[in-house]
C-alpha cells in the first residue's frame, strides 16, 4: 500500500472503504458543486512569501480558539452522519481529537449523540446547533448539551432551507440506509464497513430518535429537514438560544459583510467565515475570498474562524494570515475516519499539523500566533 502522505491520500483510501452513498455524501457540493470546486481551489491562489536565513527553531502551533487553549488553530466541524462513515464515527473521531489536543464539534444530525460522544470523552467538546420549527425539541438539545458540559454552543445560520446536492438525490440518501439491491451491492464491496457496522446499534439520528414527536419519517434526513428547518429564522432568535444556553455562542455560516455585522452586534464570541462546504449556495463566494472582508469589518469585534476548503497545513497558514484567529476541516477528519477510523482522524490531523510546521518556518516565523499577513507574497481577495 501507497504511504499516506497527504489528505488526498486518505480521501482515496476512505473512497474504496466507504458505501458510495455515504461517501458521496460526504464529498459532495450544491448544483453544479462550483462553489465546493472554489473554496479549495481558492487557497491555491495565494502564494506565500518564502523567507530564509532566519532562526527557525523552537516552533510552536499552539493558540486559542475562544479562549480555550488548543494544540493548533484547527478544530474538527460539525459534519452531518459521521457515524456512517465509520460505526461511531462521532465518538472516534471526538476521543482523537481531545488526545491531539483540538476541538470536536459534534453536529445536531449526528448518528451518537450528545450522551454517547460524553460517554467516551473527559474534556468538553462542542455542539453545533440547527434550529427547527420545534422549539421545545432545540431547548431540550440545548439543555442536553449542557448537561455533557459542552463548552461551546455553534449556531448554523446557512441552513434554513435544504440546498440541493444531486448525488445525495441520486443515491437516494438515507440514515439507515434503504436496502435496495444497489445499495446492498455497495455495501457487500465494503465488507470491514458493513462487520464494523454490524457491532453498533448507532445507524439513525442519535440526538433526535426518541427525543422528537410527530416526525413522520425519521429514516430520511430530507424528509427531517423538509418538516423541521425553519425558513423563518431571524436574528431574533439569537437571542433567545444566547440565553437559553448562557455560555460561548459561535455564529457559522457567515459570507457577507452585513450579515457579519448583524452576527457581531448579537454579542457571539465568534463567528464562522463559512459557506456550508459549498453545499447551499453553489455560485457563492469562496470562504477564503471572504474572510478578508468580513475580517476588515469586524475583525475588532468579534473572533472571526473560518471554515471551507481547507485540505493543507498551507491553507491553515494563509487562513490565519489573513485574519482567521481558528479554522475547522470537515472533510479531511472524515476522509480520515472512513479510511483508518479513530487512527485516520489522527492521521489527517498529524498531516495538517506537519504541513503548517513546516510551511510556517519556510515563511520565516516561529510561532502561529505570529503569523499575519507579512507571511502572504500575493492574494487575490484583499
Amino acid at each position: 500500500m501507497s504511504p499516506i502522505l497527504e489528505i488526498a491520500d486518505l480521501k482515496a483510501l476512505a473512497k474504496r472503504r466507504v458505501p458510495k452513498l455515504f461517501f458521496d455524501y460526504a464529498d459532495s457540493g450544491a448544483y453544479s458543486e462550483s462553489t465546493y470546486r472554489a473554496n479549495e481551489t481558492d487557497f491555491g491562489r495565494i502564494k506565500l512569501r518564502q523567507r530564509v536565513m532566519v532562526d527557525m527553531t523552537n516552533r510552536s502551533l499552539e493558540s486559542t480558539m475562544i479562549g480555550e487553549k488548543v494544540a493548533m488553530p484547527v478544530a474538527l466541524a460539525p459534519t452531518g452522519m459521521t457515524g456512517m462513515q465509520h460505526a461511531d464515527g462521532e465518538m472516534l473521531a471526538a476521543r482523537a481529537a481531545e488526545e491531539f489536543g483540538v476541538p470536536f464539534t459534534l453536529s445536531t444530525m449526528s448518528i451518537c449523540s450528545i450522551e454517547d460522544v460524553a460517554s467516551v470523552t473527559t474534556k468538553p467538546f462542542w455542539f453545533q446547533l440547527y434550529m427547527m420549527r420545534d422549539r421545545a425539541f432545540i431547548a431540550s438539545l440545548i439543555d442536553r448539551a449542557k448537561a455533557a458540559n459542552c463548552s461551546a454552543l455553534v449556531l448554523t445560520a446557512d441552513l434554513q432551507i435544504l440546498g440541493q446536492r444531486h448525488k445525495d438525490l441520486r443515491n437516494a440518501l438515507s440514515a439507515p440506509p434503504k436496502l435496495t439491491p444497489k445499495h446492498l451491492y455497495q455495501m457487500a464491496t465494503r465488507p470491514l464497513w458493513c462487520w464494523q457496522m454490524l457491532q453498533t446499534p448507532r445507524r439513525t439520528f442519535g440526538n433526535i430518535h426518541g427525543h422528537v414527536k410527530n416526525v413522520s419519517d425519521l429514516s430520511s434526513l430530507g424528509a427531517w429537514t423538509a418538516e423541521q428547518f425553519d425558513p423563518q429564522l431571524s436574528w431574533q432568535d439569537v437571542a433567545w438560544v444566547r440565553q437559553r444556553w448562557g455560555g460561548k455562542l459561535i455564529i457559522k455560516g457567515i459570507l457577507d459583510v452585513e450579515d457579519a455585522r448583524m452576527a457581531a452586534a448579537t454579542g457571539a464570541d465568534a463567528i464562522i467565515v463559512s459557506n456550508h462546504g459549498g453545499r447551499q449556495l453553489d455560485s457563492a463566494l469562496s470562504s477564503i475570498a471572504m474572510l478578508p472582508r468580513i475580517v476588515e469589518a469586524v475583525g475588532d469585534q468579534v473572533e472571526i474562524h473560518m471554515d471551507g476548503g481547507i485540505r493543507s497545513g498551507s491553507d491553515v497558514l494563509k487562513a490565519v494570515a489573513l485574519g482567521a484567529k481558528g479554522t475547522y476541516i470537515g472533510r479531511p477528519f472524515l476522509y480520515g475516519l472512513g479510511a483508518r477510523g479513530k487512527a485516520g482522524v489522527t492521521q489527517a490531523l498529524e498531516i495538517i499539523a506537519k504541513e503548517m510546521d513546516i510551511t510556517m518556518a519556510l515563511c520565516g516565523k516561529r510561532k502561529i500566533t505570529d503569523v499575519d499577513r507579512g507571511i502572504i507574497a500575493e492574494t487575490p481577495f484583499g
